[in-house]
């Protein structure tokens, strides 16, 4: 995938008032099983860049190591069907689920292994994001909504780096319909 890749991604509000990140393509598609060789390609493009947290300012780096974790870290490895989907096309709207995560919350260093990456630590960030659903027709008959947790390793040198994203969950009680486009209204 080439750098600066036109990508299908806006934010939107809940009727709540809370951001979601619409991805509006299925970039990775499998019946069986998903190619996360491809995401890591992807996702390599964003490496050396950095976004801002809207809610408390934070500065976090993509480095070099968030392409291989994300791919094929212990947790990817264990997602099987929709939520494998949803993780490897959410890595399209990385920047905007930076950018608009919240509930930032510290945590220790759980493996000594990781005093080497994470020195000072962990941070976990809440963040949303929508993908589309298709009809038989392949039109879009409405969006799933996602609830995800940025892991992002607080390095020696003071930077943060996003790490992975973890804790997909499918939330079940807000649906997008194809009606409430992405920029349109708020959802319901």
């Amino acid at each position: 995938m080439e750098k600066n890749k036109t990508r299908n991604v806006s934010v939107i509000k809940d009727a709540d008032g809370n951001s979601i990140v619409m991805i509006n393509d299925i970039i990775f598609k499998g019946k069986r099983s998903l190619n996360w060789e491809d995401v890591e390609q992807y996702l390599k493009d964003y490496v050396g860049d950095f976004y801002s947290i809207a809610g408390d300012g934070e500065i976090v780096f993509i480095g070099t190591n968030l392409p291989g974790e994300y791919s094929g870290s212990i947790y990817t490895k264990k997602l099987k069907g929709a939520a494998a989907k949803a993780k490897a096309n959410a890595a399209q709207g990385i920047p905007e689920m930076i950018e608009i995560a919240t509930n930032g919350v510290f945590e220790e260093n759980r493996k000594k292994k990781h005093g080497r990456d994470a020195k000072n630590g962990w941070y976990r960030y809440d963040t949303r994001f929508g993908l589309p659903v298709y009809g038989d027709d392949g039109e879009i008959s409405g969006y799933n909504i996602f609830h995800a947790r940025l892991l992002i390793r607080h390095a020696a040198s003071g930077k943060k780096y996003l790490y992975d994203v973890m804790e997909i969950k499918k939330e079940t009680s807000k649906s997008c319909q194809a009606d409430a486009l992405p920029g349109d209204k708020p959802i319901s």
